[in-house]
């Protein structure tokens, strides 16, 4: 299971017309978030089950992988890290969640970031001390700001939440929409959870927080209750 080889499998199942509809979506222009990243059309289905199909890739080839500036082989390459972690015990596990932490600099559009945070650094956390996600919180970097708030929705998961709203709360001053957006989804997963704890968030937050935050926060409210929010009448 070389890195030749799932390289060969990416290109064999890349489509160029696919590559351009991915590049535009995801924001590739000058100045834009995803600026110099290289789309080769691959779907999300497809990225998976090529990642499952090596699950003895070393570290040291998926470092590679994320090493290069076509996307589908960053994804591809956490994909197959997670899918390692998930079969591992708890050394292994301990061992790319080490590994993870060492990437971030390559773990760099929102996609990337969804498909592993919670999976791997929430997974790993539940039980133990989360320093790590304050720190990440507080980084120059967007991508791990983000990280540390995607991660918390594998504790939403089994119904710890404080970290949610903590982190939340220290983000919403964040200027990227990417942060607001990642922001109101985690809270909104919150408020399935704990209802009564999510509203009193909202009643406290809701004025000051960014209105892309506070949108997709209750974007599954009754109507008229959502436009009390926007509208600051609650």
């Amino acid at each position: 299971m070389s890195l030749q080889e799932i390289q060969k499998e990416l290109q064999k199942a890349s489509n160029k017309e696919k590559a351009k509809d991915f590049a535009r979506f995801f924001k590739t222009g000058k100045g834009e978030y995803g600026e110099g990243d290289i789309f080769i059309g691959i779907t999300v289905p497809v990225q998976r089950k090529i990642a499952h199909s090596f699950p003895t890739l070393s570290l040291e080839d998926i470092k590679s992988l994320l090493q290069n500036n076509i996307h589908e082989y960053r994804f591809t390459a956490l994909e197959n890290v997670t899918f390692q972690y998930e079969q591992g015990d708890e050394k292994k596990k301990r061992e790319i969640f080490n590994f993870y932490l060492q990437q971030t600099a390559r773990i760099n559009n929102w996609d990337l970031v969804d498909t592993s945070a919670s999976y791997v650094v929430g997974n790993f956390l539940l039980n133990k001390e989360r320093k790590v996600l304050y720190k990440l919180a507080k980084s120059k970097s967007l991508w791990e700001r983000r990280i540390a708030i995607v991660a918390t929705y594998y504790f939403i998961q089994k119904g710890d939440l404080q970290d949610t709203f903590t982190i939340s709360e220290m983000l919403l001053s964040d200027t990227h929409d990417l942060i607001h957006k990642a922001v109101g989804w985690m809270l909104r997963e919150s408020g399935k959870k704990d209802e009564t704890l999510f509203k009193a968030f909202l009643k406290k937050h809701y004025k000051n927080m960014p209105r892309t935050a506070l949108r997709y926060a209750i974007e599954k409210f009754p109507e008229l209750e959502r436009k009390k929010y926007l509208k600051g009448l609650i």
